[in-house]
């Protein structure tokens, strides 16, 4: 069975249709979505509406997610200290999206654990242990080891950094970083996701890489009203910074 996992949408619906017309013609029978459905991207709204609409999906809350569905005044100072251009569009978001959206992103769970043929599966936003804990390339496996030393599964999914990567640790279990498709952030500037193929009790990771027209998302995203919103479109044509 071929499963696609995906995560770190923000709002980037031109990202989202490109991945899905590429997951489809590889007959993938499930998504697998790890969260960050908005916040600070083209047409939040749009994809929250396609999202909600779908059958076949497994979806999980993103930090960005729980700051937006749970929003108070707390989060916005926490937001505007490190990332104050976030902050403007956290202030937007929550203005912009309608009650019933906010409404579905704070009722998103945590993370989730499946089981698809035999594998034992693991989605977590960030890490197990924080939504916004980064799970990078080049770490120790060490600390890479503490982080998951209390997962039961054989395969663990993770999101939140835009930056795709992987792992096996000595217990024989299997860290992917599926990084973002709507916001990469490595100097390949097309949307990352992920395809998993089941067989057998075992399975085998692909990255993806797909293209879409990210000179439209990034107009798009430029006309909306935040301060910062132009930075943040010219990052889609040509990601420099993970953070702003």
């Amino acid at each position: 069975m071929k499963i696609a996992v995906l995560s770190d949408i923000h709002g980037n619906m031109q990202a989202l249709e490109s991945v899905m017309e590429d997951l489809n013609s590889h007959k993938c029978k499930r998504v697998l979505c790890l969260g960050d459905l908005a916040l600070a991207g083209p047409q939040p709204r749009m994809v929250i509406d396609f999202v909600q609409k779908q059958k076949n999906w497994e979806i999980i809350q993103g930090n960005t997610d729980k700051l937006i569905g749970d929003f108070c005044p707390q989060y916005m100072e926490d937001v505007k200290s490190k990332y104050p251009i976030m902050a403007n569009a956290l202030a937007e978001e929550i203005l912009y999206l309608s009650d019933e959206q906010k409404d579905y992103l704070h009722n998103l769970p945590a993370s989730k654990m499946l089981s698809v043929e035999g594998v034992r599966i693991l989605l977590v936003h960030g890490s197990p242990r924080r939504n916004n804990e980064d799970i990078l390339p080049d770490m120790p496996i060490n600390e890479i080891e503490e982080i998951f030393k209390d997962v039961n599964a054989d395969l663990i999914f993770c999101g939140h950094t835009h930056i795709p990567c992987g792992y096996q640790t000595n217990k024989k279990q299997t860290i992917v970083n599926v990084g973002s498709v709507g916001r990469p952030m490595t100097q390949d500037a097309r949307a990352c996701y992920v395809i998993v193929n089941i067989q057998n009790g075992g399975f085998s990771i692909e990255h993806r890489f797909v293209d879409y027209d990210r000179e439209l998302a990034a107009e798009i995203l430029r006309h909306r009203t935040f301060e910062g919103c132009e930075q943040i479109a010219q990052l889609l044509i040509s990601p420099t910074q993970r953070h702003v």
